[in-house]
Protein backbone atom coordinates (compact mmCIF):
# COMPACT_ATOMS: atom_id res chain seq x y z
CA UNK A 1 0.00 0.00 0.00
CA UNK A 2 1.48 3.39 -0.96
CA UNK A 3 2.29 6.01 1.66
CA UNK A 4 -0.48 8.42 2.38
CA UNK A 5 0.05 11.75 0.63
CA UNK A 6 1.58 14.48 2.74
CA UNK A 7 -0.60 17.50 3.49
CA UNK A 8 0.47 21.10 3.61
CA UNK A 9 -0.04 22.76 6.97
CA UNK A 10 -0.50 26.19 8.40
CA UNK A 11 1.34 26.45 11.70
CA UNK A 12 -0.11 29.14 13.93
CA UNK A 13 1.44 30.81 16.91
CA UNK A 14 -1.17 31.22 19.64
CA UNK A 15 -0.67 34.47 21.57
CA UNK A 16 -0.72 37.54 19.35
CA UNK A 17 -1.80 35.54 16.30
CA UNK A 18 -4.95 33.58 17.22
CA UNK A 19 -5.56 35.35 20.51
CA UNK A 20 -4.80 38.66 22.09
CA UNK A 21 -1.28 39.00 23.46
CA UNK A 22 -1.53 39.09 27.26
CA UNK A 23 2.06 38.47 28.28
CA UNK A 24 1.59 35.41 30.47
CA UNK A 25 -2.02 34.24 30.25
CA UNK A 26 -2.04 33.21 33.90
CA UNK A 27 -5.80 32.90 34.25
CA UNK A 28 -8.46 31.45 31.97
CA UNK A 29 -10.29 34.79 31.90
CA UNK A 30 -7.21 36.45 30.34
CA UNK A 31 -7.41 34.32 27.19
CA UNK A 32 -9.46 35.81 24.36
CA UNK A 33 -9.31 34.85 20.69
CA UNK A 34 -9.45 37.60 18.10
CA UNK A 35 -12.98 38.05 16.66
CA UNK A 36 -11.80 37.04 13.18
CA UNK A 37 -9.78 33.97 14.24
CA UNK A 38 -12.56 31.39 14.01
CA UNK A 39 -13.64 32.35 10.51
CA UNK A 40 -10.02 32.57 9.34
CA UNK A 41 -9.18 29.09 10.64
CA UNK A 42 -12.41 27.70 9.17
CA UNK A 43 -11.24 28.94 5.75
CA UNK A 44 -7.97 27.04 6.23
CA UNK A 45 -9.93 23.93 7.22
CA UNK A 46 -12.14 24.28 4.13
CA UNK A 47 -9.07 24.71 1.90
CA UNK A 48 -7.67 21.38 3.12
CA UNK A 49 -4.76 22.61 5.22
CA UNK A 50 -3.80 20.92 8.45
CA UNK A 51 -3.92 23.64 11.09
CA UNK A 52 -1.35 23.19 13.86
CA UNK A 53 -0.86 25.49 16.84
CA UNK A 54 2.74 25.83 18.09
CA UNK A 55 3.26 27.91 21.21
CA UNK A 56 5.89 28.53 23.88
CA UNK A 57 4.35 28.45 27.36
CA UNK A 58 7.29 28.87 29.73
CA UNK A 59 5.06 30.45 32.38
CA UNK A 60 4.42 26.93 33.67
CA UNK A 61 8.14 26.27 34.24
CA UNK A 62 8.56 29.73 35.75
CA UNK A 63 5.82 28.98 38.29
CA UNK A 64 3.52 31.74 37.02
CA UNK A 65 0.68 29.22 36.55
CA UNK A 66 0.18 25.44 36.68
CA UNK A 67 0.70 23.50 33.45
CA UNK A 68 -2.93 22.38 33.73
CA UNK A 69 -3.93 25.97 32.85
CA UNK A 70 -2.30 25.56 29.42
CA UNK A 71 -4.68 22.64 28.77
CA UNK A 72 -7.68 24.61 30.06
CA UNK A 73 -6.84 27.51 27.76
CA UNK A 74 -6.45 25.19 24.79
CA UNK A 75 -9.82 23.60 25.57
CA UNK A 76 -11.39 27.06 25.70
CA UNK A 77 -9.74 27.97 22.40
CA UNK A 78 -10.95 24.78 20.71
CA UNK A 79 -14.50 25.37 22.01
CA UNK A 80 -14.52 28.95 20.71
CA UNK A 81 -13.17 27.82 17.34
CA UNK A 82 -15.79 25.04 17.13
CA UNK A 83 -18.51 27.64 17.72
CA UNK A 84 -17.23 29.31 14.53
CA UNK A 85 -17.19 25.99 12.65
CA UNK A 86 -13.39 25.73 12.84
CA UNK A 87 -10.91 23.29 14.33
CA UNK A 88 -7.20 22.76 14.76
CA UNK A 89 -5.60 19.44 13.89
CA UNK A 90 -3.01 19.62 16.65
CA UNK A 91 -1.72 21.76 19.47
CA UNK A 92 1.94 21.61 20.46
CA UNK A 93 3.38 23.63 23.28
CA UNK A 94 6.72 23.98 25.00
CA UNK A 95 6.46 24.42 28.79
CA UNK A 96 10.23 24.91 29.19
CA UNK A 97 12.63 27.78 29.75
CA UNK A 98 15.92 28.14 27.86
CA UNK A 99 17.91 26.52 30.67
CA UNK A 100 16.06 23.24 30.12
CA UNK A 101 17.90 22.74 26.81
CA UNK A 102 14.87 21.19 25.11
CA UNK A 103 14.45 21.01 21.34
CA UNK A 104 10.87 22.28 21.41
CA UNK A 105 11.23 25.88 22.57
CA UNK A 106 10.81 28.14 19.57
CA UNK A 107 12.83 29.15 17.64
CA UNK A 108 14.11 25.55 17.84
CA UNK A 109 12.12 23.36 15.43
CA UNK A 110 11.11 20.46 17.69
CA UNK A 111 7.37 21.18 17.76
CA UNK A 112 7.15 21.67 14.00
CA UNK A 113 9.18 18.55 13.25
CA UNK A 114 7.12 16.46 15.68
CA UNK A 115 3.88 17.72 14.15
CA UNK A 116 5.19 17.02 10.64
CA UNK A 117 5.92 13.41 11.58
CA UNK A 118 2.72 12.82 13.56
CA UNK A 119 0.43 14.44 10.96
CA UNK A 120 2.34 13.48 7.78
CA UNK A 121 2.90 17.10 6.77
CA UNK A 122 4.66 18.56 3.75
CA UNK A 123 6.86 21.27 5.26
CA UNK A 124 7.99 22.58 1.88
CA UNK A 125 4.42 23.60 1.05
CA UNK A 126 3.54 24.74 4.56
CA UNK A 127 3.35 28.20 6.11
CA UNK A 128 3.90 29.49 9.62
CA UNK A 129 2.04 32.59 10.84
CA UNK A 130 3.24 34.46 13.91
CA UNK A 131 3.73 37.85 15.50
CA UNK A 132 7.32 36.96 16.51
CA UNK A 133 10.38 36.97 14.27
CA UNK A 134 11.93 33.99 16.10
CA UNK A 135 9.02 31.92 14.83
CA UNK A 136 9.52 33.19 11.28
CA UNK A 137 13.21 32.24 11.39
CA UNK A 138 12.21 28.77 12.64
CA UNK A 139 9.81 28.43 9.70
CA UNK A 140 12.59 29.26 7.27
CA UNK A 141 14.96 26.81 8.98
CA UNK A 142 12.55 23.90 8.38
CA UNK A 143 11.67 24.92 4.82
CA UNK A 144 8.30 26.63 5.45
CA UNK A 145 7.27 30.08 4.38
CA UNK A 146 6.84 32.60 7.19
CA UNK A 147 4.18 35.28 7.48
CA UNK A 148 4.61 37.93 10.16
CA UNK A 149 1.39 39.42 11.49
CA UNK A 150 1.47 42.92 12.95
CA UNK A 151 -1.00 41.99 15.69
CA UNK A 152 0.39 41.08 19.12
CA UNK A 153 4.10 41.92 19.28
CA UNK A 154 4.40 41.95 15.47
CA UNK A 155 4.23 45.67 14.78
CA UNK A 156 6.92 46.48 17.34
CA UNK A 157 9.12 43.59 16.18
CA UNK A 158 8.80 44.74 12.59
CA UNK A 159 9.24 48.48 13.11
CA UNK A 160 12.13 48.27 15.57
CA UNK A 161 14.06 45.16 14.55
CA UNK A 162 13.58 44.32 10.85
CA UNK A 163 16.87 45.93 9.79
CA UNK A 164 18.73 43.40 11.97
CA UNK A 165 17.00 40.29 10.61
CA UNK A 166 19.22 38.08 8.44
CA UNK A 167 16.19 37.07 6.34
CA UNK A 168 12.90 38.92 6.06
CA UNK A 169 9.50 37.26 6.44
CA UNK A 170 8.00 36.07 3.18
CA UNK A 171 5.06 38.39 3.84
CA UNK A 172 4.02 40.95 6.45
CA UNK A 173 0.28 41.48 7.01
CA UNK A 174 -1.97 43.10 9.60
CA UNK A 175 -3.42 39.95 11.17
CA UNK A 176 -4.39 36.29 10.80
CA UNK A 177 -7.34 37.16 8.59
CA UNK A 178 -5.05 38.81 6.02
CA UNK A 179 -2.54 35.97 6.31
CA UNK A 180 -5.29 33.47 5.48
CA UNK A 181 -6.31 35.59 2.46
CA UNK A 182 -2.73 35.29 1.18
CA UNK A 183 -2.43 31.57 1.94
CA UNK A 184 -5.73 30.66 0.29
CA UNK A 185 -5.01 32.84 -2.74
CA UNK A 186 -1.60 31.21 -3.21
CA UNK A 187 -3.14 27.73 -2.84
CA UNK A 188 -5.67 28.47 -5.62
CA UNK A 189 -2.85 29.67 -7.87
CA UNK A 190 -0.94 26.38 -7.34
CA UNK A 191 -3.94 24.21 -8.29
Amino acid sequence: MPDRAKRPAVFLDRDGTISEEMGYANHLSRFSIFPYAGAAIRRLNDAGFAVIVVTNQSGAARGFFPESLVHEIHSKMEKQLAEAGAHVDGIYYCPHVLDHNCDCRKPLPGMVKRAATEHNLDLEHSVLVSDRYDDISMAHAVGCRGILVLSGYGRGEYEWNRDKWPRQPDHVVENLEEAVDLICSAAKTRQ
